[in-house]
Formats: structure tokens, C-alpha cells, sequence
């Protein structure tokens, strides 16, 4: 029997498309332990694909709900649309966390395709009249049905999502909307990709032993091994990784190398070639108040705190100024005293930003006797990071088991299974801490898998820490060792969950409340009690001394005004850009004009630049921060406040972690913020806590 050449095509084409589908991970159950990421499988070429068709699927998902011809219930329309996307979901948290922790150019390319299609799918989502109409029937009907708590919260976040996605705008509004969101998702890539290749491609190179003065044997050895793994033998390299460049500004007698490295990292983005992002920068803030002007906010300040505790930016400004006169004062005060030194040493230069980390190590050894090297050695990695799961078992009752069988995307990955102490799973941690050129600088937590429902959490810590040199393991500074503990916080948050909604779950929450769980893990690290738990030196596995300890809580509120500064400003920064009216920002003010208006408005002090630039703000131009970097000093107020109510008792005192557990950490967004503080302390927060821990009382 024959049969027609274009059947035969046909069928050949069809067979091929299911076995490339066989051959994709992702059209297929995860068949690995607790069914996390299949990393060894998936491969560059599964993305595209996979995330194509979970748009198509989600699509198919969204026509059942609205062509259904039974009236809308929450059932039928809020809690369908809630567990749409399940493909895209997964294809999507795998991917996009790849691309901040191991990225390379073939993922970047797929992350500029990919943007504008989720793009389009949310707005096809939120501007579909006939999905909107159920959900609008649903919420406006909420009052006359009986819905649990976290069921109302799910209908609201929804009915507001839809609102705030231009459900009640005109269509020619909407037009604009979709353009605004598609050209934002493709700028934030381009803002992201050149942000990782500016940190990449500079290199301090020497090549004489005579220009690293200064600096301690560990420091030598860790820039040695990066130069002979670029190919660069008897030489040392230092970068703009943090754990690189830190260490370089705080003890390089080198002054002119100090500027040198200083100013690479302020000028990144902002050196007017092909990675210079300035007018990303512009192009981004623009679009984003036009944004909130289409969906009638006066600027995208307000449409992004509605949705905060803080409700609105006269409130931010309101925390920001409370902290910034009494930490100026402080800065300072400090910079006087840096001065001093310099002025002792018989130099006649005047304290420069890039003197600021090498003058006040000088100043911490004369005042407190304490060599942060010497410190150094008494936080090894390893045993900091034991030292964060002991915490959490005394405070929570939890275990980590390590699971080196589960399959990872680095070699440097470390898996645990973390379970109630009678053996009840919970979830899957993983743990990167080293830098490498595929990785984004800074800290954070991100999930491959939300908790909802039964479904238990993967979630990861990533962080760029001092990598082990062949001498001797990674050892953390005292800053190091508190991310450490915050990104562990953060972890917590995900996987002691426990909510019915993945979009209610976990992290999920307002973004000045999010750094609660993780900033109260940072109030332990220095108690005496915590420390005898994971203090061991390095070499002679001594607990660190009890002189070393008291050291510690002295230097405690050392440099303070100079951090406060840094990171005030930088947030004032932040609310600046987005509190601009459209109007405002079509008068074209350059980027480089803003931020010394900015700093100028403030008053910032020349010794001190902001934590972060514009031109490299990932937080804010590349990340969930906009109009909200302020948020970590607004949880700062509550995690002072909330460890108060354990200094009141006791430092691991079981009801008041069970209570935080219960009320903070489970809880994720099934209710607002505040009455869930309320809940676990049993009053509003005080700010006196946060001042006097910092000493601007």
C-alpha cells in the first residue's frame, strides 16, 4: 500500500515533535528525589520550548475558565486561575534563577526572547474582559459566600492584580499599557546583562610583589589563584566581587590602586560605551511613571506602595528623614576621626570614599584591638553555616540532612533535606556561596518550587563569599557571617510556609515585610550564646575567646553613621527616581544630573558615595525593588523590635519561635502584614530598638 509523500511528511514531522518533546525534561514528571530540578538533564535548548509551550497551555487554561458556562465562584474561577500555569511556572523559576546564579550568553539571548512573551501573557491575562468580568462577579459577590481568610486574601490579591494589570482601562490605554510592559521586560535584561558583564571585565592586575603593602598573606594567596586561573601565573588579580575588592580597600596601602578599584566599581555602566546604562536608566524611570499615570497613580512610587506597608511614598520619606539627620551626624563624626589619622601619619591629603574602608580598619585596630583577619579565623564557612542550621533547630525544631545524591547546576552547590525533627519532610535547601563570572553579585534567596497546598518547597541561598584558597578553607568577615544568617532567614521564610495558594506563600508578601524573617536571623549572630555554636578557629578548632566576644559587641555600633549614609542614600535615591510625575521626567534630566540633585538635596557628605549608583542598581532597575530599597530599614525597625520580645524572655525561648513561626514565617500573605505582627508581638513595633542598636539615639 502506498501512501501519499505529504502524509508520510506529515507523520515523520509529527514523530520528531514527540520525540523532541520525549527528550525535554519538562514535558515530563520530574522523576527525581523529592522532585526537584532535573538539572543534569536539562539542557539550554529545553528552555525556549518549554517556556513556549506553557504560555500555549496556560492559555488552553484561561479559555476553560472564562468559556464555561456555569456562573463564577471562587472555585470555579479565582481557584482555577490560581493553579493555571503550572508548566510555566516551573520552566520559568528554573530559568530565571539560572540566569542570576549560572547564567551564560546562549540563557541571555533566550531571557531577551523570552521577556516580552511572559510580558504579553500577563497582560493578555489581566486585559481579558470576559476572565475580569468572573472575577469582578466574584469579589463584588465576596460578602454573601463564606470564604476562609486565606480564600479572601486570594480573591483581593487577584481582583487587585487585575485592576492594577489594566483591567478598567480603555483599549487605546491598554495599547500603551502592553508597549510599556513589553519595552520595561526587555530594558530590565539589557540593564542586567551589562551590569554582570561590568562587574566581569575588570581586572586589577599586579605583577610586582611591592604594590600589594599592606595586604594579609590570605588575601595575596586568593588574588594569586584568580590570576592563575585567568592564565595569568606570578601575578595577582583582584575584582569587583565583593569578596575581592573589599579586602583590597581595607588594607592596600596603595592609595592610588585604592582609587583605582574604587573607581571602576562606582563607574560601572557609566563609562559611555556599549554596556554604559544611563539611558536605560532614563528610559526605565520614564516608562515607569507613565505607567502609573495610564493606571491613574500620580507616580509609580504610589502605584508600587499600595501595596506595602508603608501604603505611601509621604511615609518612606517620613522613615528616611527620621534616620538621616542623626546619621549624618554620626558619618560625620566618623569621617572626622579618619581624618585624624590620616593627619597623624603626617599625610596632607583629605579623607576620599576610597580611603574610607582602609582608615577605618586602621582606626577600628587602634580603638578595639580587633585585626579582622584575626576575626577571620574564627568563621569558617562551614562552620557558620552548621551554626545557622543549629539556630534554627533550637528555635524551630527543624534538621538539615545533607543529600549530596540530589542533582545540582554547580559543582560548588551544596543539597540538604530539611525535616521536623520526627523525620516529616519539609523541603530541599540548596546553597551556593562561591563568586564566579556566571553569577550576579550580592546575596539572596529565590525559590525553584513554592510550597502550596501539599506541594513542599526547593528553595536556594546564593551568595558570592571568599572561595577556599589550596592553604586554608573559606573564611567569612563578620559582614559575611551576618548574610549569611539574613539569606538564611530569607530561606526559613520559604520553607517553613505553609499556606493553601502558591501566590500567597511563603516570601510572597509586601517587600518592607519580606526582610523581617531575614533580618532577625542577624540579631543572634553576636550573642555569646550563638557564637560558642559556630566560633571555632580554623586551624586550632578553639571556641573564639571570651575577649573576642566582648570586642565584638564593642565595635558592634563602629562605622555605623558610614553604613546608615550609604544605604540611606541609596534609598533616597530609589523614592527620587520614582516619585517623578511623567511630566517630570520628560524634561529630560540626565542620569548624572538626578543623582547629584539627589545627593545634593540630602546633603551627602563627599567622603561617601551612595551603596549603590544608578547606573548598577540592580535592586531597582533590574530587580523587585523599585520605590523600595527602603525596605530593609523599615523591617530593621520591626526585626529589632520582634528579637526584643526574645532578649525579654530568652534567647531561644520555644513559645515566642513557635509564635514566630506560626504567625510570620507560615502565614506568607494570607493576611496584612500587621495584624500578623500584632499577632506575635502583641503590640505595634517601636523604633527606639532600631536606634539604640545602631547608637543614633
Amino acid at each position: 500500500m502506498k501512501y501519499p509523500l505529504l502524509l508520510i511528511l506529515v507523520v515523520s514531522l509529527f514523530l520528531a515533535f514527540c520525540t523532541k518533546q520525549q527528550n525535554n525534561p519538562f514535558f515530563n514528571e520530574f522523576t527525581t528525589p523529592f522532585g526537584v530540578p532535573p538539572f543534569h538533564e536539562i539542557k539550554t535548548e529545553h528552555f525556549l520550548p518549554a517556556l513556549e509551550e506553557g504560555i500555549r497551555q496556560q492559555k488552553v487554561e484561561i479559555e476553560s475558565i472564562t468559556d464555561q458556562g456555569e456562573s463564577p465562584t471562587f472555585e470555579n474561577s479565582v481557584e482555577k486561575l490560581e493553579r493555571s500555569g503550572e508548566l510555566l511556572t516551573t520552566v520559568n523559576n528554573i530559568f530565571s534563577n539560572l540566569t542570576s546564579a549560572n547564567t551564560n550568553e546562549e540563557l541571555q539571548a533566550i531571557a531577551k526572547k523570552v521577556a516580552p512573551l511572559i510580558s504579553k501573557q500577563d497582560d493578555d491575562i489581566f486585559m481579558n474582559d470576559k476572565l475580569f468580568g468572573r472575577i469582578e462577579q466574584v469579589y463584588r459577590q465576596r460578602d454573601q459566600v463564606d470564604l476562609s481568610l486565606e480564600q479572601q486574601a486570594l480573591l483581593k490579591k487577584w481582583y487587585r492584580e487585575f485592576v492594577r494589570g489594566g483591567a478598567l482601562l480603555d483599549d487605546q490605554s491598554r495599547n500603551r499599557l502592553r508597549a510599556i510592559n513589553e519595552e520595561l521586560s526587555i530594558l530590565s535584561v539589557r540593564f542586567g546583562e551589562n551590569v554582570l558583564k561590568e562587574n566581569n571585565r575588570y581586572e586589577l592586575v599586579i605583577d610586582d610583589q611591592k604594590d600589594l603593602a599592606g595586604l594579609p598573606d590570605a588575601v595575596m594567596t586568593a588574588a594569586a589563584e584568580a590570576a592563575s586561573e585567568r592564565g595569568q601565573e606570578g601575578k595577582w588579580v583582584f575584582t569587583l566581587h565583593k569578596p575581592s575588592m573589599l579586602p583590597f580597600l581595607k588594607h592596600s596601602e596603595r592609595r592610588d590602586l585604592r582609587r583605582q578599584i574604587f573607581t571602576a566599581y562606582t563607574k560601572r555602566g557609566d563609562n559611555g560605551d556599549e554596556l554604559d546604562t544611563k539611558e536605560i536608566v532614563s528610559r526605565i524611570s520614564t516608562l515607569r511613571a507613565e505607567k502609573a499615570q495610564l493606571l491613574g497613580y500620580p507616580t509609580f512610587a504610589h502605584y508600587v506602595l499600595e501595596e506595602r506597608m508603608a501604603e505611601k511614598p509621604e511615609k518612606v520619606y517620613e522613615l528616611l528623614e527620621k534616620l538621616w539627620a542623626p546619621s549624618l551626624i554620626a558619618a560625620k563624626r566618623e569621617a572626622r576621626l579618619l581624618q585624624d589619622v590620616i593627619d597623624a601619619e603626617g599625610q596632607s591629603f583629605q579623607l576620599a570614599p576610597w580611603d574610607w574602608w582602609f582608615y577605618a580598619e586602621k582606626l577600628r585596630k587602634q580603638k578595639y584591638q580587633l585585626n579582622e583577619e584575626e576575626l577571620r579565623a574564627y568563621f569558617q564557612l562551614e562552620n557558620v553555616r552548621d551554626g545557622a542550621f543549629a539556630l534554627a533547630t533550637k528555635l524551630y525544631g527543624i534538621v538539615f540532612e545533607e543529600r549530596p545524591d540530589l542533582p545540582k547546576y554547580h559543582p560548588d552547590v551544596e543539597s540538604y533535606e530539611v525535616k521536623e525533627q520526627d523525620g516529616t519532610h519539609i523541603g530541599i535547601l540548596y546553597l551556593d556561596y562561591f563568586p564566579r563570572a556566571s553569577k550576579e553579585g550580592g546575596a539572596w534567596m529565590n525559590a525553584y518550587r513554592k510550597q502550596s497546598g501539599g506541594v513542599k518547597p526547593v528553595v536556594s541561598n546564593v551568595c558570592n563569599f571568599s572561595k577556599p584558597t589550596a592553604d586554608r578553607p573559606a573564611l567569612l568577615s563578620f559582614d559575611e557571617v551576618n548574610t549569611l544568617f539574613h539569606e538564611f532567614g530569607h530561606a526559613l521564610h520559604g520553607l517553613l510556609s505553609d499556606c493553601t495558594y502558591r501566590s500567597l506563600s511563603g516570601t510572597d508578601v509586601a517587600w518592607d515585610f519580606v526582610e523581617l524573617p531575614s533580618q532577625i536571623m542577624e540579631n543572634w549572630t553576636s550573642e555569646p550564646e550563638v557564637l560558642r555554636m559556630y566560633a571555632r578557629h580554623f586551624e586550632t578548632d578553639e571556641t573564639i575567646p571570651e575577649d573576642l566576644v566582648a570586642k565584638l559587641k564593642e565595635v558592634s555600633q563602629f562605622n555605623k553613621g558610614f553604613e546608615s549614609v550609604e544605604y540611606l542614600a541609596a534609598s533616597f535615591l530609589d523614592m527620587d527616581w520614582h516619585s517623578l510625575t511623567n511630566a517630570q521626567r520628560s524634561e529630560g534630566l540626565s542620569v548624572t544630573a538626578f543623582e547629584k540633585q539627589t545627593m545634593d538635596h540630602i546633603g551627602l557628605i563627599p567622603q561617601i558615595v551612595a551603596r549603590y549608583r544608578s547606573t548598577y542598581y540592580s535592586h531597582v532597575f533590574d530587580g523587585s525593588y523599585p520605590a523600595g530599597y527602603y525596605s530593609y530599614y523599615w523591617a530593621e525597625v520591626l526585626d529589632a523590635d520582634a528579637f526584643q520580645a526574645f532578649k525579654e524572655t530568652s534567647l531561644f525561648d520555644q513559645e515566642r519561635a513557635r509564635s514566630f513561626r506560626d504567625n510570620i514565617l507560615a502565614r506568607g500573605a494570607t493576611e496584612e502584614p500587621m495584624t500578623l505582627y500584632l499577632r506575635f508581638r502583641g503590640a505595634e513595633p517601636n523604633i527606639d530598638a532600631m536606634l539604640a542598636r545602631k547608637g543614633l539615639q
